[in-house]
């Protein structure tokens, strides 16, 4: 399992408080109240069936970045991401999104398009180089995705990502996303979008509210099922406009570069407490080396494995924040495995994180983290590219 950790390989899954400083984005913004929220709702246009509806600009966003001025530290940017966000009745969803609201985080949710497709309708989805209507994740119940709608609807007006987890999560075998051309790559995210966009026609639900969004706009990046596919997924993405991609299969805590003109954010190697090698920064992956190929361990485990799995993202983070500061990547699913001891972690992990003593600490999404390196000076972004893992930053560092 040691090999599984390195090479970034995942198992199938259903998936600080300051004001804005001279070169950040602020971490923490309060959720507007519901009657703001309905004004929203009120205010927007819908967008072909109704499933979407133009609303504006979204809310609850920081400042507009600045750029660094030479010598100057960098704010420690930390974003949490979640692959699938399903709301399948565990509560996870809006348990995190209230995290979030408490510590004024922001995320980003890779929303998996085939979580707003009844299974009935399920004949419409066409993957590549699978049976019409296959999916290694199933699909919700009617209800599941009801509760779906809901929390992706109010995640957005919170100020969280909406991104893409594709649809039917096929890791193996000759139908799996790792063998997919580019133009395979442009059918998969056609028919995502199209799910999210169409969903009053599938699903029935015509008096349910729409998506506050233009998801063709809101867009702009996504990670791709066990990490697997990137290398011909970016041409594609490149072509579609998209601004990053989250699906390096493993990576290093140091600042990140372009592939094929977007941004390459990958998870992360951080330390694993009790190891002489290093874990990647997602549930699933500390999982694998602690369970093995079992989501239910012995019980007797848990709460050392617990403590294990808060200790390693924490380590990532002090890492991170007393040396390069390099931007910290954690992916998660919203799951259960191993009596839901991840999502305490995770849970631990964050508020630790967003201690309020920590005024230069930055937890965004993914999109608001590409909007702050976009404005920066390419020349200041190389200079701490050059920072190794662990080498701490200095004035004269770049």
């Amino acid at each position: 399992m040691r090999e599984i950790s390195r090479r970034g390989l995942l198992g199938t899954a259903i998936g600080a408080a300051a004001a804005l400083g001279a070169a950040g984005c602020a971490a923490r913004s309060g959720s507007e109240s519901p009657s703001a929220k309905a004004s929203e709702q009120a205010k927007a246009k819908p967008i072909g069936d109704g499933s979407t509806a133009d609303a504006g600009a979204q809310p609850n966003q920081p400042p507009k970045p600045q750029r660094l001025e030479p010598g100057e530290k960098p704010p420690q940017f930390v974003v949490f991401s979640w692959d699938g966000a399903g709301e399948v009745g565990n509560g996870l969803f809006p348990r995190f999104r209230k995290l979030a609201r408490d510590h004024g985080a922001h995320m980003t949710f890779f929303l998996s398009g085939l979580y707003l497709l009844p299974e009935s309708k399920k004949e419409l989805y066409r993957p590549p180089n699978n049976p019409v209507g296959a999916s290694d994740i199933g699909y919700l119940s009617d209800e599941h995705i009801k509760s779906t709608l809901e929390n992706v609807r109010e995640a957005w007006l919170e100020g969280h990502e909406i991104g893409t987890h594709f649809n039917g999560h096929f890791c193996t075998g000759h139908g799996s996303v790792a063998h997919w051309t580019p133009e395979q790559w442009e059918s998969e995210i056609e028919q995502a979008t199209g799910f999210v966009t169409e969903w009053h026609t599938n699903t029935g639900f015509t008096e349910a509210d729409p998506l506050p969004f233009d998801y063709h706009k809101e867009l702009v990046g996504g990670r791709t099922p066990c990490l697997l596919g990137q290398e011909n997924l970016l041409p594609t993405a490149a072509k579609l406009g998209w601004r990053y991609d989250a699906s390096s299969p493993g990576g290093t805590q140091v600042w990140p570069s372009k592939k094929e003109g977007l941004w390459d954010l990958p998870l992360q190697q951080i330390p694993f407490p009790g190891h002489s090698f290093e874990v990647l920064s997602m549930d699933y992956n500390i999982l694998a080396n602690q369970s093995k190929n079992t989501t239910r361990g012995p019980v007797e485990n848990y709460p050392h494995w617990r403590q294990q799995a808060t200790e390693s993202y924490i380590a990532g983070f002090e890492r991170a924040y007393e040396t390069n500061r390099a931007p910290f990547f954690i992916g998660n699913h919203f799951e259960q495995w191993n009596g839901g001891i991840y999502m305490d972690a995770v849970e631990e992990a964050l508020k630790h994180i967003a201690d309020e003593k920590r005024k230069d600490v930055r937890l965004v999404s993914f999109r608001q983290f590409v909007d702050w390196l976009d404005v920066q000076d390419p020349a200041v972004l190389q200079g701490l590219r050059r920072l190794e893992v662990g080498q701490k930053w200095t004035p004269r560092a770049e």
